[in-house]
This record gives C-alpha cells, structure tokens and sequence, in this order.
C-alpha cells in the first residue's frame, strides 16, 4: 500500500471511533482489507448526507482496500431504531427490493461493482429466509439483553416505547457482518458514530463464533454550523439521484454553504489535498467564494461528472454575475399561449419548485423575496405576461440563490 487509509481518513476528520487504532492502522498498511457499510433501503436514492460513508469507502478503495456496499433488503423489512424517535412505516419487500436495486445502482457510480473494483450485497438474501429457531440457537444465545438495552440507540427509544421487532434489530446487523465474514473475508464494518453499538456487537459474535478478531470503525455525524443536519435542508432532502435534484440545484447547496462549514465540507466531500485546503480556507471575505466555487465544483463532480459540474458552474454564473451560459440553468419550456393568458407569479413559482406550495410562494413574497428578472414583486395577483419576456426568456429568482428559467415556445 503505497498509503495508509486510515491516516487518510484520519487526517480528513472522518473518523469518530475504531476498536483498536494501533492495530487497524497496522492491517490496513499491510494487507487489502475487505471492509462493508451498509446502505438502508427505505429510500429509492441516497442523499447527500450519505456521501460520509462512500466518500469514507473511495479513500479506502484509492488506498487498495476492497469495499463491500450493502443494501439492507433484510434488516429494512424491520427498521434501525437508532436515532429514531419512533418506529419507522414498514414498506413492502416489492418496495424495498426495487430501492436496493436503485441503490446499488447509484453506489456502482462511485464503487464500481461492475468492473469488479467492489463487491454488490443485500442481507435479504441470507435474512428472509432465516428458520427462526435455528437462528436463536446459533446466534441468538451470544447477546445479552442486559447489554442490548444498554446501547444508546435502545436508551433513547425505551421512555417512548421499543417494540420487540426493532430490537431484533442489533442481532441481524451483527449477523451480517459474520455472513459478509463467512462469504468475502470481511475484516471491517464502518458505519455513522450512532451504530457504534450495532458495529461491536457484531464484532462480539464473530469473536464468540469463529474465535477471530474483526474491526469496527466510525465516523463523524456531522451537522451544518447552523446544526441542520448534513443532507437536509428547508426543501427536503439533497438527492444524489438527478432526477430527484437538478445537478445545478446540487451545485447550488455547496456553494450556498456557511462560511463556518467550508474547511470540514473540503475534507469530507472531495479530494481536494489538504494543503490546498488549507490555501482556499485562509482566504477571507469575497474571497472565500473561491473555497466555496471548488467545493461545489468538486463535490458535483463526483456524484454527477465533470460535464454537469461545468454546466451546473456556468449556470450559476450566468445567475450571479451576468457572464457564462445561461442555458445552464434549470429551465422550464411552457407554451406560449399560457404566457399571453396570463401566469400567476405564486403558481409559476410552484410549479417549477421553487417553493413547495402556494402558500409558501405567498410568504416568500409578503417577505420580499421573490423576484423576476431581478425585479422584485410586491402584488400578490401579479402575472406574468409577453412584455416580461428578454432575450433569455424570463428569469425567476426565490430569496437570493434560487433561480429558474422559463421558456416559451
């Protein structure tokens, strides 16, 4: 290994916990290391909170480490409680199966199952068929109850009510990793800082059934400086799947990041080398729009291409300053007919998405901030009609950063 994976990981802020740092390093200079994280299948795309653990899996990967992307077809069937303040809506198996297939899909971009650079997994292929009694024979017998509610991810659920199928829970992660053990010779479970006690016990049951020590790892949970939640924001979650977020829409949280957040977010979520890093972070004022142009240009590189990156770039700064292609920017084609009879600014605004509702549109206005080729709208019943349209159509903007274009034909 020409470099260590863990003082990579180390030296990007990812890590949070590790079973025996000493010895974890010392493996992974030494040998490949066949290592999993697994995905929950609730969703049919991931988010951009999820990019802590695939970012965490590239550097593996780049360092010679093989990663094993586990969609949990089994274990969604009943639910992780950790972090949940109440039980998760159960979906159908058909639900969850076509999720896992999309979602191994979207993980193939940044993994590369397809040209065997890693290894595709779903536990409801060694779950669902699972004889029960043979099941708490084998397994059941290593866990104690008394440590199982012990862990914080039970604690927090008990005040509110823990029901018996979500604490089965803990038992079926931990026997994952001893099948991912048994199939692949995985050595290495990683996961957010909140399964550290799902991660040990699996690392317990391999130790108590094959007399064999296995590692366990963590990284950070991270939160916005205005503590949002990474991945989340006001509209809802941030998509990795373009269809369910515009590659320019994702550029567009990036660069729209807090001052305060730039230097942790340049770790994380690119490649960018640290001292060039620590270059971009020095800068102050206007400058630091520089650190935040890479990040977002980086950042949407990797999860959409370097051809949408640039795009979604030349958007922004057709946008924000005037110059670059306005093409690039999220438009919508409309007939021209709806123009000469008139569009309601507050229904136009929702339709594109740049509000959720009517009544959203409504607020933003009262607030001033909804604007129309740079002009802002203070009636509620404006419309829009052909003496708004320019040479680029109509150019809609929501607050100071959300901008959309129209089109007529």
């Amino acid at each position: 290994m020409t470099h260590n994976a863990f003082d990579i990981l180390k030296g990007r802020d990812f890590i949070a916990q590790v079973t025996d740092e000493e010895t974890v390093r010392k493996e992974l200079s030494e040998k490949q290391m066949v290592f999993y994280i697994g995905f929950d299948g609730s969703a049919d795309s991931l988010h951009a909170g999820h990019l802590v653990p695939i970012m965490a899996m590239m550097h593996m990967q780049l360092a010679g480490h093989r990663p094993i992307g586990l969609v949990g077809g089994g274990t969604t069937m009943i639910g992780d409680p950790s972090g949940k303040t109440e039980m998760r809506q159960l979906l159908s198996e058909e639900a969850i199966r076509a999720n896992g297939r999309r979602l191994h899909a979207q993980l193939n971009h940044y993994l590369r199952f397809d040209d065997n650079q890693a290894i595709a997994e779903n536990n409801a292929d060694w779950l669902l068929d699972l004889n029960y009694i043979a099941f708490l024979r084998e397994i059941g017998r290593h866990f104690s109850v008394n440590r199982m509610l012990s862990a914080e991810a039970y604690k927090q659920r008990l005040e509110k009510g823990l029901s018996f199928i979500e604490f089965n829970y803990q038992l079926l992660q931990a026997y994952d990793y001893l099948e991912l053990y048994r199939r692949h010779g995985c050595t290495m479970q990683m996961g957010g800082d909140d399964q550290w006690g799902n991660l040990l016990a699996g690392v317990d049951l391999i130790r108590r059934i094959e007399s064999v020590t296995v590692h366990a790892m963590t990284y950070q949970l991270l939160t916005t400086a205005s503590g949002a939640k990474m991945g989340k924001t006001a509209a809802g979650a941030v998509w990795l799947d373009p269809q369910k977020l515009s590659p320019y829409d994702y550029y567009q949280y990036w660069i729209n990041c807090d001052d305060r957040d730039v230097e942790k977010l340049l770790k994380i979520f690119t490649f960018v080398p640290l001292d060039e890093i620590k270059r971009l972070v020095a800068l102050e004022g206007a400058e630091l729009r520089e650190a935040k142009r890479v990040l977002a240009y980086e950042a949407t590189v990797i999860t959409h291409g370097e051809t949408e990156a640039k795009a979604a770039e030349a958007g922004a700064k057709a946008a924000f300053s005037g110059a670059g292609n306005i093409d690039a920017m999220p438009t919508t084609t409309l007939p021209r007919a709806r123009l000469e009879g008139g569009l309601g600014v507050l229904e136009i605004f929702t339709e594109v998405g740049l509000t959720k509702s009517r009544g959203e549109a409504r607020r933003m206005l009262q607030q001033g901030g909804v604007y129309v080729n740079d002009d802002r709208i203070e009636q509620i019943e404006t419309t829009l009609t052909p003496t708004d349209l320019t040479d680029n159509g109509i150019v809609l903007r929501a607050g100071k950063k959300k901008y959309h274009r129209l089109v007529f034909e």
